[in-house]
């Protein structure tokens, strides 16, 4: 086992370059009554052709910022900007963006055929042309087969194909996504992830998705902007924004986390020595925010990046001997619940290799962490 001190503290993601920028949100403030914010100064750049996940709970501004960039909403100050165009007084129809709602919004009374025809129609497409249009968009999502069927003969999964569908026919400059999957069981919304990601990268269209769900962001997004509060904590890869959180409500809104509390007894350059407000030892960790000796802070570890052993041989990097509590088999991997640090619930994640070795309820272990794999937080 390895848990030396070599991880490298790396800056986080930042927004694309100008030039780049063919969404741009510039100081965009929301506020329905006057006083309260739903969206705060937001600054932020989307390139052509990406997929762009807001990524936050309820009530965090997330789902605001898609609508004023659709039209349904308007910005109380700053300006939404495609490609180089001001769009704060262009009416909805006009900005050729395509839009998927949770609730399909599907016409009952037309058929699936009608139902895509219908924004081609209103843009006064020849017949011709509409047919086309829209034989290709049912091969696209693979419905041609059911084009004369009305939505209520459709399961879920294959109504929200169609609204997807809808959304492509007539060939946006964007399309936008609420919660699209949100209805649906979690085997047909996974299948689905992939099915729009798929198109996605087929066709190079720029897509803004909204989801309060972090797994379906991490699977499907190039980048994912983490809302809270109507401000962007973090942008950035989904691979950035697990393994190197900038701030506390990342690190515990992305993913699964242990959690230690302890005080700071020594700093070293990107690296801090904490004590555990247990007493049971101290933690050497990267040192994420402004910490100095004598300061509470919050411990952040991934399950999946603690070593478990039941050697009682003493590794380098941070080591604790701890007691099994439970353990859960779940397929790819072993959940080893330990009694270690001052907590009973420090959660491990054992990769299914085959062999769990000799780890059984109630026996000893040693568990260990690399200090570049464990981030300190200020505690407020």
């Amino acid at each position: 086992m390895n848990w030396s001190n070599t991880a490298v503290n790396q800056e986080p993601e930042i927004s694309p370059s100008d030039s780049d920028s063919y969404v741009r949100y510039e100081n965009v403030q929301k506020t329905y009554d006057g006083d309260l914010l739903v969206v705060k100064n937001l600054n932020l750049d989307v390139p052509k052709g990406e997929f762009l996940t807001l990524l936050g709970p309820s009530g965090s501004g997330k789902t605001t910022t898609l609508m004023m960039l659709a039209g349904f909403e308007s910005p109380t100050r700053g300006q939404i900007l495609l490609d180089g165009r001001a769009l704060n007084r262009v009416p909805p129809h006009k900005r050729n963006i395509g839009m998927v709602f949770q609730n399909y919004a599907l016409f009952p009374h037309m058929s699936v055929e009608e139902n895509l025809a219908f924004p081609l129609k209103i843009r006064k497409i020849s017949e011709s042309e509409i047919a086309r249009k829209v034989t290709s968009a049912l091969d696209m999502v693979h419905l041609k087969q059911y084009a004369n069927r009305r939505p209520l003969q459709l399961s879920g999964g294959q109504q929200q194909r169609v609204a997807v569908a809808r959304a492509l026919v007539f060939e946006p400059a964007i399309v936008l996504m609420d919660e699209p999957l949100g209805a649906l069981d979690k085997k047909l919304r996974e299948e689905l992830q992939y099915e729009i990601k798929s198109l996605h990268d087929r066709l190079g269209i720029t897509m803004l998705y909204v989801t309060h769900d972090q797994s379906e962001a991490l699977t499907m997004s190039d980048r994912i902007a983490v809302f809270d509060d109507g401000e962007v904590q973090q942008c950035g890869s989904p691979k950035t924004l697990y393994e190197e959180p900038v701030n506390r409500f990342v690190a515990e809104f992305i993913g699964e986390n242990n959690r230690l509390e302890g005080r700071v007894t020594e700093v070293d350059d990107d690296y801090c020595t904490v004590s555990l407000a247990s007493g049971e030892g101290e933690v050497r960790a990267l040192r994420v925010d402004s910490l100095s000796a004598g300061d509470a802070c919050l411990l952040s570890l991934r399950p999946e990046h603690i070593q478990l052993s039941a050697s009682s041989s003493d590794p380098a990097g941070n080591s604790f001997e701890g007691q099994v509590q439970g353990l859960l088999f779940q397929g790819d991997h072993l959940r080893a619940r330990v009694s270690a640090c001052g907590t009973d619930s420090l959660i491990i994640k054992i990769p299914n290799t085959g062999d769990f070795g000799s780890l059984v309820s109630d026996g000893k272990v040693r568990v260990g962490w690399s200090a570049g794999l464990c981030r300190a937080f200020a505690d407020s």
